[in-house]
């Protein structure tokens, strides 16, 4: 499950240094007393590692919710200066993240990302390490290293919220992080051997997000400045230079080979920008010949969101993904959605000038979200709207197609939809154990009902400790 994580999620979020957190995790398996925060951070990497893993572990997965609320309330707990460590927030961006993948608050990660930033900048990340004369080389690229993901943390939040990012590019000054192998760096290192940007290392996924970060901050502000009208011509801006940056890292992920599931993960994380940044202007499309353009890029955005490249880890996380992951899906959902019933309107009005095969796709779209939709029930989502706005999308598209009134087949719809989600969620609950469907799988603060993950580690120490 480490390597998991490893090879996925910690290629964007670039929170550990790899050799040391390997050496930390070799000493939890020998035994070694560790310092809590230590710990915290071994047991939150293994949960988002399990995240992916196609078969589901019914123990493992309240084991797994165990740990994230001890490492949120440890983080919650009075503010300490071992609180205000390296290692502290390396706890926070992971709990964060692994927040978000279980749908553990993940709609709150917006408050709590504030908080980071906060402590982030009140640690100096900000500010470039060049500015600490005593500072290891190694302490220097973990900063960097850090503050680009915290500023990915707090970017994506505010997308998802529509808040602002409550910072600008004037509020720090601290270089991307080296392009470098984590191996090339180690406590003795006092030169860098820098590759070329073109070379691909365990670094380069995080430059590549860190070069659209700007644009991506602007495009937050844009849709947060409630002052002034927004203008069409900035958005435009926007997209190409947000448009360019997709591109780009898709050309070079591709010339070098890169995982399907780092690739679908960074287009991901920058493309979905495009659906709120056009969202006013394509609901205007249809009256607007204008806006067409905005129509077109809501809908190539949606479509690359909703169906990627296959890849089963990267399915999975959108089958199990929570926070970010599910926002972007609503987004796409929502988007294809108005597109489905905008072209039964029309060919209700228009029949003989539009073929069915060209009206196909969009409804085809619609059906393969219904069935992720259900995917996501199945595999532990328990909001089932989303399912059910869909099923009413298809069933008012057909009355629409058909020329029939809608009324009665959006509450016929709306009912069968809620009626089998219902049998979905029953036949989950009545699979789980007794204790789960209890609650006990949330948050927990004794070491009983921590259990041992199957490793002879002293867990009094670890919950007394640290709760």
């Amino acid at each position: 499950m480490v390597k998991s994580y490893l090879k996925t999620f910690e290629s964007v979020y670039r929170i550990l240094h790899v050799p040391t957190f390997w050496h930390e995790y070799q000493q939890l398996w020998t035994g070694d007393r560790i310092d809590l925060d230590v710990q915290l951070k071994i047991f939150l990497v293994i949960a988002i590692g399990s995240s992916i893993f196609q078969s589901r572990d019914t123990a493992l997965e309240g084991k797994v919710h165990q740990w994230i609320s001890a490492a949120q309330n440890w983080l919650s707990g009075p503010l300490e200066k071992d609180r205000l460590t390296i290692t502290g927030l390396q706890v926070y961006c992971l709990t964060l993240l692994a927040r978000q993948i279980f749908s553990i608050g993940g709609d709150l990660i917006w408050i709590s990302s504030g908080s980071l930033v906060n402590q982030a900048m009140q640690m100096g990340l900000h500010r470039d390490p060049r500015h600490f004369a005593a500072m290891s080389v190694l302490q220097a690229e973990l900063r960097r290293r850090l503050w680009a993901t915290v500023l990915e943390i707090a970017l994506q939040s505010s997308l998802d919220t529509a808040m602002s990012p409550r910072i600008s590019v004037g509020d720090f000054d601290t270089a991307p992080p080296a392009n470098i192998n984590d191996d090339d760096l180690d406590e003795s290192t006092t030169n860098l051997n820098l590759y070329s940007a073109e070379t691909y290392t365990m670094t380069s996924d995080q430059l590549l997000l860190f070069r659209s970060m700007p644009v991506r901050l602007r495009a937050l502000h844009f849709l947060n400045d409630f002052g002034s009208e927004q203008s069409y011509l900035e958005a435009l801006e926007l997209t190409k230079e947000i448009l360019d940056a997709c591109k780009s890292s898709s050309a070079f992920l591709a010339r070098c080979e890169v995982s399907t599931f780092r690739r679908n993960l960074l287009d991901y994380l920058q493309r979905r920008f495009l659906l709120p940044l056009h969202c006013s202007f394509a609901n205007q499309a249809r009256a607007q010949p204008l806006f067409y353009y905005s129509l077109k890029v809501s809908l190539d955005a949606a479509i690359a969101i909703i169906a990627p490249p296959s890849d089963e880890e990267y399915s999975r996380l959108l089958q199990v993904g929570g926070g970010l992951f599910r926002e972007g899906l609503r987004y796409a959902s929502i988007t294809i959605g108005l597109e489905v019933l905008s072209q039964a309107e029309s060919a209700r009005e228009n029949s003989p000038s539009q073929p069915d095969s060209h009206r196909g796709w969009a409804k085809a779209m619609l059906k393969r979200m219904i069935d992720q939709s259900l995917e996501r029930i199945c595999s532990g989502e328990t909001n089932v709207k989303n399912h059910m706005f869909l099923s009413m999308v298809l069933a008012q598209a057909g009355a629409l197609e058909a020329g029939e009134p809608s009324r009665l087949k959006l509450a016929q719809a709306a009912h069968d939809s809620l009626e089998y989600c219902n049998r979905l969620l029953q036949s989950r609950v009545a699979a789980l154990p007794l204790i789960e469907c209890l609650g006990m799988g949330a948050a927990t603060s004794t070491s009983d009902e921590l259990g041992d993950f199957g490793l002879d580690l002293d867990f009094d120490y670890f919950m007394l400790n640290g709760i």
